[in-house]
């Protein structure tokens, strides 16, 4: 069982550094069971450089600016059975790898092969929030988790992952053709989750905690995200589309530079 790193990065000179740390601090001793690949997303920065100063990072060059097109350059460069989808400003939690490897073994050891596990995701740790707003943000997570319960169980017509923090079952992304690029940024995990949901069990859970930074909860205000990821999860699942076509890009250089700090 092969474990696959991608990590889109687009400017992330910043952040990209501490977030491959990570993933290199949990993966000595499991080479043979993992790869990184970072996808330099049209940086104009020395986002590729850093990169390519890992020696066990492989490079890979997408020129189409935007996530699902990063994404889905990392799933088509990787060769592993299970696709890690890690944001380049977040950092992994201890034991996060071995978490990830002992329930998709366990799941595949004990459950139906007609309803294997596909996904596995859980949410964000804002790392540079104040005590109130992580509040704040647990309070949305767990109005997330029952819509996300009533969807999957009761109304059977999603489920919910979290971008940057979600791994998918390669042979599952093949069955569903792998991500949707005519999605800009909002509504490209819930999406997936949809897309996925049809083929298998896509889990979701608190166990599987990412470290993540709060830059843009910070820049658009923390109601006004909340907002527009609520109306898009809820248009993505029933409408099988997002509302919202556009966003900011926090990672532009002029705004980035806000955040370096």
């Amino acid at each position: 069982m092969l474990l696959s790193f991608v990590v889109p990065a687009y400017n992330e000179e910043a952040y990209l550094g501490a977030c491959l740390e990570s993933i290199l601090d949990q993966t000595r001793g499991l080479e043979h069971l993992t790869e990184i690949i970072v996808v330099n997303n049209a940086s104009t920065d020395s986002t590729r450089e850093i990169a390519r100063s890992y020696p066990r990072v492989r490079l890979v060059d997408e020129s189409r600016k935007g996530l699902p097109f990063a994404r889905q350059a990392g799933f088509l460069a990787s060769t592993g059975s299970l696709i890690a989808n890690v944001d380049a400003d977040s950092r992994l939690t201890p034991g996060w790898v071995e978490n990830v490897l002992a329930t998709f073994r366990e799941h595949a050891a004990n459950e139906d092969r007609q309803r294997p596990l596909v996904s596995l995701s859980g949410p964000l740790v804002y790392y540079d929030l104040t005590p109130r707003q992580s509040r704040l943000v647990n309070v949305f997570y767990g109005i997330a988790w029952l819509t996300y319960a009533t969807n999957k169980y009761i109304l059977r017509v999603g489920s919910m992952v979290q971008g940057g923090n979600f791994v998918l079952s390669r042979a599952a992304l093949e069955a569903i053709g792998g991500y949707d690029t005519s999605i800009t940024f909002y509504g490209e995990d819930t999406d997936i989750a949809r897309r996925l949901h049809a083929v298998g069990k896509v889990l979701f859970t608190f166990d599987l905690k990412m470290l993540s930074s709060a830059r843009r909860l910070k820049h658009e205000g923390m109601i006004t995200i909340a907002f527009r990821y609520a109306v898009n999860y809820f248009w993505t699942t029933f409408f099988k589309r997002p509302f919202t076509r556009e966003h900011i890009d926090i990672r532009e250089p002029e705004l980035s530079q806000q955040f370096e700090a």
